[in-house]
């Protein structure tokens, strides 16, 4: 019995060990921890149990046979975060540079599987060359089996991706199909091809980090919702972020009890909104204010700054918060904005987070580039993520609302359950100014100013459309986080169904 449990001790520290001290010490070199380190960090202390230690490659070719490590490059299992479940994957660039071997495909694809039959959320730590290339098809063939599970997984269990150094070709397609990408400045990157084939193909000279970094992703192509500073600090980040997920589209996120009041008054709102309408204000500040205890967690904050999204609590429970930002482009939508916002709205719908609202939008943003880049169709998806939306669905409109952009953020129309507005919202089809200049064109600018002021009097307030019954209540900035509360409370056995379908065929 002593010997055979050597034996299991013996493998055990070779899969443990992964490529060797070697390329271990090359991992910290470069300011990157081990895949295990990095498990050791996200999961709550002696939580993990791994999954298929001593799987071993399959490879016969270009002499691999002589080759073979223990766990083949990826470190799998399961293990909880705060005491919630979730299944794991981390890739081992120690161990054929985390290269993608069919075995290794395999036990991915085994974790994901076991996630969706028990409804627990996975999340991916990637850092991988890409495709073995010795084993040729095999190993693209494992990735589409990766892909698919992807595909099958969204919508019933969460799944978060952390690129933690390279992922690149094929490798791009897993994560990108998964809720949520987080990634490390100077450490990971993302692309299909990189900066070589680029430069023979297009001729355009550009460095990984250019093309594909943790900054570039996280502010100009919003493939990645967050840079984070180092390993240490994603995965923390990570953890943190964790607490707001529901296991599955079954259950409801956790609920911290929480000692800040829900009817709580905050005062200092009643004068966010400047007296001037053009003047700015940060949109932030009334989010902040609202949350339990000043708790948001924001997601893209470098990428569409023109709108907010991240998630609270109110009352201890999640909710999802979308957010114009008078701040940047005056809180117009745009192609980026309406792309960032629409895929936040659809997650909290199929994970059943109520979303809250709050609106200071003046329209959709006007240009040449706009256009032709297609903003009808990319605003429409924003349009479309709020109108099948089932969850419960609130909304405060705090300055403008005008036009189709009034429509589009959440408005009665598509469903809202409370719509509020303060008592200096202005919903209309456009601004004053310009609704004058189209009914009295040819009029002296004396008569514009006249008729522009008498606009005003009759249309730049809330009490038109709550006159109509489009807006519930005309509410104190004050009592904001009052009304949210007691409606979340109303909300919570909401019970609505869409048209049964096979799926929708939303604009992409």
């Amino acid at each position: 019995m002593l010997k055979v449990l050597q034996e299991l001790e013996r493998r055990r520290e070779a899969a443990r060990m992964g490529g060797g001290v070697e390329r271990i010490e090359a991992q910290h070199r470069k300011g990157r921890l081990t895949a295990r380190e990095r498990l050791d960090i996200l999961l709550d202390p002696g939580s993990f149990e791994e999954l298929d230690m001593y799987v071993e490659h399959n490879c016969v070719d270009f002499g691999m046979p002589e080759t073979v490590i223990p766990g083949d490059g990826v470190v799998t299992g399961s293990g909880t975060i705060n005491g919630r479940l979730v299944f794991v994957f981390s890739q081992d660039f120690t161990v054929f540079g985390g290269s993608l071997s069919e075995r290794h495909a395999q036990k991915i694809c085994k974790v994901m599987d076991m996630a969706m039959k028990v409804g627990a959320p996975v999340i991916g730590l990637n850092d991988s060359g890409g495709a073995r290339i010795q084993e040729g098809v095999a190993s693209l063939g494992g990735y589409a089996e990766v892909f698919q599970r992807n595909v099958l997984a969204s919508g019933v269990v969460p799944q978060v991706s952390l690129i933690m150094g390279p992922c690149a070709g094929g490798a791009v397609y897993s994560p990108a199909m998964t809720d949520f990408i987080f990634m490390v400045k100077d450490s990971s990157y993302m692309f299909v091809t990189g900066p070589d084939v680029v430069k023979t193909v297009t001729n355009e000279v550009v460095t990984q980090e250019e093309l594909g970094g943790a900054v570039t992703h996280s502010t100009k192509s919003g493939v990645a919702d967050m840079a984070m500073e180092d390993d240490v600090d994603a995965l923390l980040r990570t953890r943190e972020f964790f607490d707001f997920l529901p296991l599955n589209n079954r259950t409801a996120p956790p609920f911290r009890p929480s000692s800040d009041e829900g009817e709580r008054r905050i005062d200092s709102l009643d004068t966010l909104v400047p007296a001037l309408a053009t003047r700015p204000y940060d949109m932030k500040e009334l989010i902040l204010k609202v949350a339990d205890e000043g708790h948001f967690f924001e997601l893209q904050p470098g990428h569409a700054g023109n709108i907010i999204i991240g998630f609270a609590r109110i009352e201890g429970h999640v909710v999802g918060v979308v957010a114009n930002q008078p701040m940047v482009l005056a809180g117009c939508l745009d192609i980026a904005a309406s792309k960032k916002a629409g895929r936040f709205v659809r997650f909290c719908d199929a994970f059943g987070i109520p979303i809250i609202t709050f609106v200071d939008v003046p329209g959709f943003l006007p240009g040449v580039a706009q256009e032709h880049n297609g903003i009808i169709k990319n605003g429409a998806k924003l349009l479309f993520a709020y109108a099948e939306a089932t969850v419960p669905k609130i909304t405060v409109i705090t300055r403008k609302a005008y036009g189709g952009a009034y429509d589009v953020m959440a408005s009665k129309h598509l469903r809202g359950d409370l719509n509020y507005a303060w008592p200096t919202a202005e919903i209309a089809v456009m601004g004053a100014k310009g609704a004058v200049e189209i009914i009295f064109r040819g009029k002296t600018p004396e008569e514009i100013a006249e008729r522009t002021r008498e606009y005003e009097a009759r249309f730049a307030n809330p009490f038109v459309a709550a006159s109509k019954g489009f807006i519930d209540e005309v509410i104190m900035p004050h009592s904001t986080r009052r009304r949210i509360a007691v409606g979340l409370r109303k909300l919570r056995t909401k019970s609505l169904e869409n048209p049964w379908k096979k799926h929708d065929n939303i604009p992409l």
